[in-house]
């Protein structure tokens, strides 16, 4: 049982030994080590820790968790604060976190929970390479046997899924590939993630989900807020004027650290309100809708559909898509966030948002096999504006996650261009950041909009452009703003860990002087939040 410690202080390093010696375990004690280094070592459980000098583990946590390695290396984070410290590493990746000074005895607890936890998630593991070697001998065998395909392609399906981003589809893909063996059903349920059921609203999803949305902001906005350090610095001025026994010198430099950090909120609360007010008109809620050709005809794929338009399903609920007949085409629906930048009309926004099937390598598997996707429309949908504005792929970068839209009319009046800062200095590890965008899509919005508004507007739609439009139609489209620090700067990425998810791709990110450093691409949510941004000098190619 191997652990390794990277980059702890002298202090902790000899609390941490004194906590697990004599356990059984093999403690490896190292610094500087870069993401093969420690991978190399095959650690089970990684212990490091943050430090207000010392900011470079939250870099290397969530270069870790994206790396292609063992997924099941457990990482446990000591800070030097309180519960608001905990929160922010557990947000940035860490699987535990403890406060430093810790109880030796706890201490050991937890790392032996953390081994633990990794048996069922190795057994996971085992069991999905077990089920992809199956599936990958079961496809060669059938393109062994296989002979010319007919004509007129048709692929049965399952009972469609209700899909409202990207992000859904590709985990559900993932799970696809995961518990099915032969090609034929792989191809029947990964068409079946990519479809609508055709333009049928599954109205209860969409409710619990908007229900999952609500509880998670209202979870969020509970965490590290001011009435919190309000509420510490009354209790430390309390423990002062008690006087007595306690240690009044050190009751004073926690008083005068928490007022300072409450006082570093505060600020920050007033530069991130200055920011939503000024180009919060000009972030808006991208609606794109993907279709699907068939490679050899170029006739798009359609829902069978009856006399009546109903879809075909059998006696097993299997429905059919053809690529001859009136049935509704095939579609998915993703949502991003795009930003004004030019006075042309241009949005900047991610490459996977304007092409939702760029860098997807579980629906390039589907599209290989005989299908080819395209944007059918873009539309934009503005704060404060009643109707969405159509616009079309203007550029595509090939050095990074990045693209422009072009809007086909005039942005909204109150929309001002975005200032972007492309110097290596605008982005500072530890330097305060707010992210503006549009998490989980329409779910997010219907959140906020509250249960009754939510009830009403899915029960006058029967197709998600409706929905958009009604939220639209009734000045319920405004972005979510979220506040973080970074966590380390890279050559192409920035780490950071304001708040977001599927959906909030394409956001800016603004740094305290109120300019564009970077463009949201990546919410690492297998792992607790932490997030990455392309940093916004890869957008100059673009922009000239």
């Amino acid at each position: 049982m191997r652990i390794l410690l990277i980059d702890l202080g002298t202090e902790s390093t000899r609390e941490v030994n004194h906590a697990l010696s004599g356990q059984g375990y093999e403690i490896i004690t190292d610094r500087g080590l870069t993401v093969d280094e420690v991978l190399a070592l095959s650690p089970e459980v990684l212990i490091t820790e943050a430090t207000p000098s010392d900011l470079s583990c939250c870099g290397l946590i969530s270069q870790i968790k994206a790396s292609p390695g063992p997924r099941t290396l457990k990482i446990v984070m000591i800070v030097h604060d309180g519960a608001l410290e905990r929160a922010r590493g557990l947000d940035l990746g860490a699987d535990d976190v403890i406060s430093f000074p810790f109880e030796p005895l706890e201490f050991a607890a937890r790392i032996r929970a953390q081994f633990r936890e990794r048996q069922p998630e190795l057994e996971l593991e085992a069991k999905l390479n077990d089920a992809l070697q199956k599936e990958h001998l079961a496809e060669s065998a059938v393109e062994a046997l296989s002979g010319d395909m007919n004509a007129k392609r048709r692929v049965w399906l399952i009972p469609a899924i209700f899909v409202l981003s990207a992000a859904v589809i590709l985990a559900a893909l993932a799970t696809v590939i995961s518990n099915r063996y032969s090609r034929k059903d792989t191809l029947q349920l990964k068409a079946d993630v990519a479809r609508l059921s055709g333009g049928i609203l599954q109205q209860e999803e969409l409710l619990r989900r908007a229900e999952q949305a609500r509880a998670s902001l209202t979870a969020s906005n509970t965490l590290g807020t001011r009435e919190s350090l309000k509420a510490q610095t009354a209790e430390i001025r309390k423990k002062i004027a008690a006087g007595g026994d306690t240690d009044v010198e050190s009751l004073r430099a926690q008083l005068q650290t928490t007022q300072s950090r409450l006082s570093r909120l505060e600020n920050e609360g007033r530069v991130a309100e200055t920011i939503v007010h000024t180009y919060g008109p000009s972030i808006c809620l991208l609606h794109v809708v993907v279709e699907f050709r068939d490679k050899d005809s170029g006739q798009l794929l359609r829902i069978s559909t009856d006399a009546t338009g109903k879809p075909q399903v059998d006696d097993k609920g299997m429905v059919s898509l053809e690529t001859e007949g009136t049935g509704p085409p095939l579609q998915i629906d993703v949502f991003g966030t795009g930003f004004l930048v030019a006075h042309d009309g241009r949005l900047l926004t991610n490459h996977h948002v304007a092409e939702p099937w760029w860098g997807s390598d579980e629906l390039k598997q589907l599209l290989d096999r005989g299908a080819s996707a395209f944007a059918a429309s873009y539309t934009a949908y503005f704060p404060g504006s009643l109707q969405g504005i159509a616009a079309k792929v203007d550029r595509i970068s090939a050095r990074a996650d990045l693209a422009t839209l072009k809007l086909q009319t005039p942005a909204p009046p109150r929309a001002v261009l975005l200032q972007l800062d492309d110097r290596s200095q605008a982005s500072v590890s530890g330097d305060p950041v707010v992210l503006i965008g549009y998490p989980t899509g329409i779910e997010g919005i219907l959140a906020r909009a509250g249960s009754d508004t939510t009830q009403k507007v899915v029960e006058n739609a029967h197709e998600v452009t409706q929905i958009v439009s009604q939220l639209a139609a009734q000045h319920l489209i405004r972005p979510t703003t979220t506040q973080g620090h970074i966590g380390d700067v890279l050559m192409d990425k920035i780490v950071y860990d304001a708040a977001t998810t599927s959906g909030g791709s394409g956001g800016p990110l603004f740094n305290r002087d109120g300019k564009v450093i970077g463009v949201n691409f990546a919410a690492l949510t297998d792992f607790g939040g932490s997030n990455l941004a392309v940093p916004v000098r890869y957008a100059d190619e673009l922009m000239k």
